[in-house]
């Protein structure tokens, strides 16, 4: 390896180069991790081998970065960075070869599980206990060196059996012949970093994985999109797709394409999740003609991100829009806006959309109901407005019906509770982008003549003013009266003592009057309507307070309206939750549920409670067997069993060959129970939606 100055320079090199060789040892330092590839890494892997078995490309799989150990008698070295991809291709590299000698597939290549055995798993020379050429840490070396072992039992708890057998199977299949598998594995290239030994391999590994040299999402989406064109079609598809998507997206590509996957495959990722996603989309995917739909949808997320539609009321809209939590409403203007593009909604429709989701999305805010449902509430509501009856007609009014169906944590507070709410809130401790937004609301109103408050608010020509100061004077006190205390602890950060002026630091802790009264600057001169109504009073007390709190309560009911559509549907929809909503589902029927991407029809709560428990050991099959092999009957142990006799009466539910779950159990309680086991898996309860059929 060639260093210069912080910089390190590997070679480029076949894989099975790298393992090649009988003296060739590769140890996994203890200061690494276990190992953790699980299925969904693996079957990404095993894709591309087929891919690669039909383009006879090579396939660029990473970078190894080892440290050589001169004092040892074998060529001997420690890898630092890797160890996921080295063990998986292990793993992969000893199926074949046990296949083969148990006959279940066929090579054309007679000697190719020899080959396979003694060129890449073993040294034939070394003995029992230094054969295997990839050492794991210790975590995993009982459960790899057991998979070399005819007629021992595996260690069914471990990453490495899960995943040996998953490849197992999965070669049993035969997507491609084993000639075609081994020839896509001589195709993987890897960067062969080696470092002398007495380079600190430590700092060196902590380096790579701690600093911020790792690609953004965005970045892997654009190597993935360009790696495979000629230099060509590269430059071709640069200017045409590639450069207007960075544009239309305000350069923050790893954003746009979280929304566009989000939206696609109908599931909410994560931002560390975006990369895997957009590559599982993309597999029966036309890559032409998905880059035009991507241009076209970023095209959109341009009119949205930067309000810059043909229509002033409607760039009007996304702007207030854009003041409130207004990222996880992107998939579902995406559906306004093809409707719109379409003719199926006019202008004046396309307005009434976006005031409708402000006033669900700052009414709630009002009302401090939790955010965290929102992502699932707009991902799925254009396609709820469409089934009610299967069609975009009166989109507006089932828009409205579906909002106002809502209950609980993703309820659309009535006019009252907002109202009440409004005025009696603590305005001033809410963030600073919400009380931008009301006070400039409540200002310009819908007016067509209207003051840019956001940019003064911005520039610092104008600051929120308390009326009633946050420190009082003698004269204040006296002017409150006897009450001060208590009025002062009650309205000083309501909405009813609160406006807007360029003299903030002049008005200072003085007088009401004397606000009011200022030589050119007082509240009469005010240029912001706001204070025009404040100026007409003579004193500023309790009695004022409570005359502008009920002005203000049927001015936010004016500007936040939301009346009822008089819409009703053939059917009533389907009420969807999520597992972590408190909510009883005690005597409610299930109809189906949605999880991981997969939306499943299910008979009953028994069927949904057996579904996911397969589902989730599909995911990771080492947690149950953990569970089953754990004689302690404590917790989730005292729930899973190999037998089913373990549960003498009590019924259970089989979830594979030799895994059974306890389900004697009521509706709430085999929620509850999910929700232990999702704990294990790393999997959030708001995860799983339910549809249910309520009376």
């Amino acid at each position: 390896m060639k260093k210069e100055g912080n910089v390190m320079h590997g070679d480029a090199k076949y894989l099975i180069r790298f393992l090649a060789g009988a003296d060739k040892r590769f140890e996994i330092p203890v200061y690494q991790r276990n190992y953790a590839w699980r299925a969904p890494q693996c079957k990404a892997l095993y894709d591309d081998l087929i891919k690669i078995a039909k383009t006879k490309k090579n396939h660029f799989l990473g970078s190894i970065v080892s440290v050589y150990n001169p004092n040892s008698y074998d060529r001997e070295y420690c890898i630092i960075d890797g160890q996921q991809r080295l063990t998986t291709i292990s793993l992969l590299l000893l199926c074949m070869y046990h296949l083969l000698q148990r006959g279940e597939v066929v090579s054309k290549e007679k000697k190719l599980s020899q080959k396979i055995y003694e060129e890449y798993l073993i040294d034939k020379y070394g003995s029992e206990e230094t054969k295997i050429k990839l050492k794991p840490i210790e975590q995993d070396r009982e459960a790899f060196w057991l998979l070399f072992q005819e007629n021992k039992q595996k260690k069914e708890n471990s990453l490495i059996t899960a995943n040996y057998e998953y490849f197992y199977k999965r070669i049993q299949k035969k997507e491609i012949s084993i000639d075609d598998l081994f020839e896509s594995i001589s195709r993987i290239m890897i960067i062969d970093i080696s470092l002398n030994h007495e380079d600190n391999a430590q700092m060196i590994f902590e380096s790579l994985n701690s600093t911020g040299i790792l690609l953004e999402e965005g970045d892997k989406i654009r190597n993935y999109i360009f790696m495979g064109l000629s230099e060509k079609k590269q430059k071709l598809y640069y200017k045409k797709y590639w450069s207007a998507i960075e544009k239309q997206s305000g350069y923050d590509v790893s954003n746009f394409f979280k929304e566009y996957i989000t939206l696609k495959q109908q599931k909410i990722l994560s931002s560390k999740g975006i990369y895997t996603a957009f590559k599982e989309y993309m597999e029966q995917k036309d890559l032409e003609e998905e880059c035009k739909e991507m241009e076209k949808y970023a095209c959109w997320y341009e009119k949205l991100l930067f309000a810059n539609t043909s229509i002033k009321k409607v760039n009007d809209a996304i702007e207030r829009w854009k003041k409130l939590d207004f990222l996880v409403t992107v998939p579902f203007f995406w559906e306004v806006f093809g409707l719109w593009q379409q003719k199926y909604l006019t202008n004046d429709e396309v307005l009434e959309i976006f005031h409708c989701v402000e006033c669900y999305l700052f009414r709630r805010t009002i009302c401090d109901l939790p955010s965290g449902v929102l992502p699932k509430i707009f991902l799925f509501l254009h396609r709820d407005i469409f089934l009610l009856e299967n069609n975009t007609k009166q989109y507006v009014a089932k828009l409205k019906y579906i909002l106002l169906q809502k209950r609980q944590k993703e309820a659309f507070p009535s006019d009252e509770e907002f109202s009440k709410t409004f005025v009696s809130r603590n305005i001033y401790a809410m963030s600073t982008k919400t009380k931008h937004y009301i006070l400039e609301r409540l200002e310009n109103k819908n007016s067509a003549e209207t003051k840019n408050i956001y940019m003064l608010l911005a520039e610092g020509s104008c600051s929120i003013e308390h009326i009633m100061p946050q420190k009082l004077t003698r004269q204040w006190k006296e002017d409150l009266g006897e009450n001060w205390q208590k009025i002062h602890n009650l309205w000083l950060h309501r909405i009813a003592n609160l406006t807007l002026t360029a003299y903030n630091g002049k008005y200072s802790n003085k007088s009401f009057l004397q606000k009011r009264d200022f030589k050119e600057i007082g509240l009469k001169e005010s240029g912001f309507r706001m204070n025009q109504k404040i100026a007409q009073k003579q004193k500023w007390g309790l009695e004022e307070l409570l005359q502008r709190s009920e002005e203000l309560e049927k001015t936010a009911l004016e500007i936040w309206s939301f009346s009822d559509p008089l819409y009703r549907p053939f059917r009533k929809p389907l009420q969807e939750y999520t597992l972590e909503e408190a909510y009883c589902f005690k005597a409610k029927q299930i109809v189906k549920f949605y999880f991981q991407g997969v939306e499943e029809i299910v008979t009953s709560w028994r069927d949904f409670y057996e579904k996911i428990l397969i589902m989730l050991h599909d995911k990771d099959k080492t947690i149950l067997n953990q569970l089953a092999d754990n004689i302690s009957q404590q917790g989730l142990c005292n729930y899973v069993a190999r037998k089913r006799e373990f549960f003498q009466k009590q019924n259970c539910c089989q979830i594979s060959d030799n895994i059974y779950v306890a389900n004697h159990f009521s509706t709430q309680q085999k929620i509850n129970i999910l929700k232990k086991f999702f704990t294990l898996y790393k999997i959030e309860s708001d995860e799983v939606i339910v549809s249910l059929k309520e009376e």
